[in-house]
């Protein structure tokens, strides 16, 4: 028999007990909703990706110089390969090659891989010829050029998976943008044209003397507005985001920044500042401080030196290339013109390039032969904006030209155009002179540099986009292009071609 002195509880203690439970539920519920961290689940499948690319690199680099090599000189893995796989691991991880604020947009991803990767061979070349390796050469002839285009694909690849999933409104930062009503709008609305940045705003903070405009901007929409500026780390907390973005006048003013900041000590929410400088690439951007004044230092465009020297060394060894690779491919466009429609297969046309001087362009015909006479009969169909002549359905367009501009095949022979100097492989689209005639001020600037095959308009929508838009693309080039910039581009255009949307 169990004495029940030692199995009962007191009613006392199990009240307490009862309450404790209830405070402990209310506690729980309060909390905002847990939720995983994408980022880095996402930079995980980077790193392990990342390590299995570079230890391949090196395994085939190992055979290659066991093939190549006498007999007997290599048995297994050696010390120096190993310590390759370590050191381009860690200098990957160093140069924050997986950091979320290189995800899923722009170029630094691939700078930081293409500087890493450089870094680490560089210092391993050091290594290496203090110890008088003699096995190591195949690791420098193998293992670099192949790991690091590895890397760039396996980014690549990530990339465009992640760009889908947030195009379907998964893998985004929820954030809240501070500031004056009409700057926050503005961000708003750059935010939501970019889902590729990868956030989703879910609630706006501006001066109470705004509410009125804020509560115009958002009704309707799943945003949460707040007129409490000093309030603002209380209200990103409330909500449960994962950054602030501070837009306009506040952005400016520090002691709003420092305490925003040491609000959120102890937070992982982000502080990002939206800056009022529009259309500058990061890389003309460099901080100075002066007695701690952060002073923004912006590079003003340079259009001649050595990077323009390199730019015309990749046109000339790109471009002859693909001239004798696609030769019988000439062949058989020009054939397939010829028979389909009478006429030249290859015409030429005016266009106007650097500093406004004008050369021959030459294209593979798409339409018929009479198709300048009867643009004036179609000026009244015409589709497009600005100076530009656009028409979806094109009557002058022939059945075989259809297709190449397509695919953009029609553009080929511009190869001889890039090869003579008229032309680079990325630039601003060629214009007639009669656009160019049409053209306001600011728009000259787009022959400050030489036209292009391919560039930030035709790898953005094409024709789909509108006058301004393709305006502003070239411009944004013209000003902040650089030779990795420019690798990127050739990369998004052959996406493109494959797969063409807005080609007509």
């Amino acid at each position: 028999m169990v004495d029940p002195s030692v199995s009962s509880v007191s009613p006392d203690a199990l009240s307490t007990a009862r309450r404790a439970l209830a405070a402990l539920s209310a506690g729980l519920q309060s909390l905002p909703p847990l939720r995983l961290d994408w980022a880095r689940v996402y930079a995980l499948r980077l790193l392990l990706a990342d390590s299995l690319i570079t230890f391949s690199a090196v395994v085939f680099a190992h055979f290659a110089q066991f093939t190549f090599e006498p007999p007997g000189r290599l048995t297994g893995i050696t010390l120096e390969e190993a310590l390759v796989v370590l050191v381009w691991g860690a200098s990957l991880a160093v140069f924050r090659t997986r950091s979320r604020t290189v995800l899923g947009i722009g170029t630094a991803e691939y700078k930081s891989v293409i500087q890493s990767t450089l870094t680490a061979f560089g210092v391993l070349a050091m290594v290496f010829l203090v110890a008088q390796s003699e096995t190591t050469r195949w690791l420098f002839l193998v293992a670099l050029p192949l790991g690091t285009v590895g890397l760039l694909a396996n980014r690549w690849n990530w990339r465009r998976w992640l760009n889908l999933e947030r195009a379907s409104g998964q893998y985004l930062s929820r954030v809240v943008v501070a500031g004056n009503a009409r700057d926050v709008a503005k961000v708003v609305r750059q935010v939501g044209n970019s889902v590729r940045a990868g956030y989703r705003v879910v609630g706006v903070v501006v001066d109470e003397q705004e509410d009125g405009r804020a509560a115009r901007d958002y009704a309707g929409s799943d945003i949460t507005v707040s007129t409490y500026l000093d309030g603002t780390a209380d209200f990103v907390r409330g909500i449960g985001c994962d950054g602030v973005i501070v837009a306009g006048q506040p952005s400016s003013d520090s002691e709003f920044i420092h305490d925003l900041a040491w609000r959120l000590e102890g937070s992982a929410v982000e502080l990002i500042i939206a800056t009022s400088l529009a259309n500058v690439a990061g890389p003309r951007i460099h901080f100075r401080p002066v007695d701690g004044l952060p002073l923004l230092h912006v590079e003003i465009p340079q259009f001649t030196g050595g990077k323009h020297l390199l730019k015309r060394a990749m046109d000339i060894v790109l471009a002859g290339g693909a001239l004798l690779a696609l030769a019988p491919l000439f062949a058989v466009i020009a054939a397939l013109i010829r028979l389909d429609r009478p006429g030249p297969a290859v015409f030429s046309q005016e266009r106007v390039g650097l500093n406004g001087s004008t050369f021959r362009i030459f294209k593979f015909r798409s339409m018929v032969v009479d198709a300048p006479q009867l643009l004036a009969q179609l000026a009244a169909a015409n589709e497009g904006s600005g100076v530009l002549f656009k028409m979806k359905h094109d009557p002058r367009v022939t059945r075989v030209g259809r297709l190449l501009r397509k695919y953009s095949l029609d553009e080929l022979p511009q190869l001889w155009n890039i090869l003579i100097g008229d032309m680079s492989i990325v630039g601003p689209r060629p214009p007639l002179p009669s656009e160019v005639e049409g053209y306001e001020t600011h728009v000259h600037r787009r022959l400050y540099i030489k036209p292009g095959l391919t560039g930030m308009w035709q790898v953005n929508g094409r024709s789909n986009l509108s006058w301004e838009e393709s305006v502003r693309l070239d411009l944004y080039y013209v000003e902040n292009w650089s030779v990795v910039g420019d690798l990127a581009i050739m990369w998004r255009t052959i996406k493109v071609v494959i797969d063409p949307v807005g080609a007509y």
